[in-house]
């Protein structure tokens, strides 16, 4: 029986969004093909139809990932929206929500460590995510190019540094590193 283009098409994207959803709750190793596979209501047969390696995966799912958190920061229509968008994603990033949802959250703040011991292919599309995602910061400061640029690095920095010390500590830490990073945040 043949599958429609669409079909596969719907299939491919359910693949990516369960790859990206598990390396961010099971690092970049844990989230096993056979996982992921079993995830997106597939077998594990079907995965090299879609995709050649794991590390091509990872990279479609870290896209995948980077997608979601910027699209929290949308298009502004003036430095106003953007500020707004800024101050809003901040309270997001900051959030208990965020802090216990990691599958559907960030990726800079689940899968850095890993990415750091990954291929270069891996590193270059990480960097990518996160020059988009400061890019999306940026618009919502004043000065420069070069200034909003690295307001925009600090803050993200110090955001995902946050909820990442926030998610490897006891919960009174977590509240108080979190409550600490929000009172900071522009």
């Amino acid at each position: 029986m043949r599958v429609s283009q669409q079909e596969k098409d719907r299939s491919h994207a359910r693949i990516i969004a369960s790859a990206a959803r598990l390396m961010r709750e099971q690092g970049m190793e844990g989230a096993s093909v056979n996982d992921v596979m079993q995830a997106a209501g597939m077998s594990h047969g079907g995965f090299y139809k879609h995709f050649e390696t794991k590390e091509a995966l990872l990279l479609a799912a870290l896209d995948q990932a980077f997608d979601e958190i910027t699209d929290r920061l949308g298009p502004a229509a003036s430095p106003a929206d953007a500020a707004a968008l800024s101050a809003g994603f901040n309270d997001y990033y900051l959030s208990d929500g965020h802090l216990a949802s990691p599958g559907h959250g960030c990726p800079i703040a689940t899968v850095s460590a890993d990415i750091a011991r990954g291929a270069a292919a891996l590193k270059a599309r990480f960097g990518a995510g996160v020059r988009r995602v400061v890019a999306l910061l940026a618009r919502g400061t004043s000065g420069t190019e070069r200034a909003r640029r690295a307001r925009a690095t600090r803050q993200l920095a110090m955001l995902a540094g946050a909820l990442m010390i926030a998610r490897a500590s006891d919960p009174d830490t977590a509240r108080e590193v979190l409550a600490a990073c929000r009172d900071r945040t522009p």
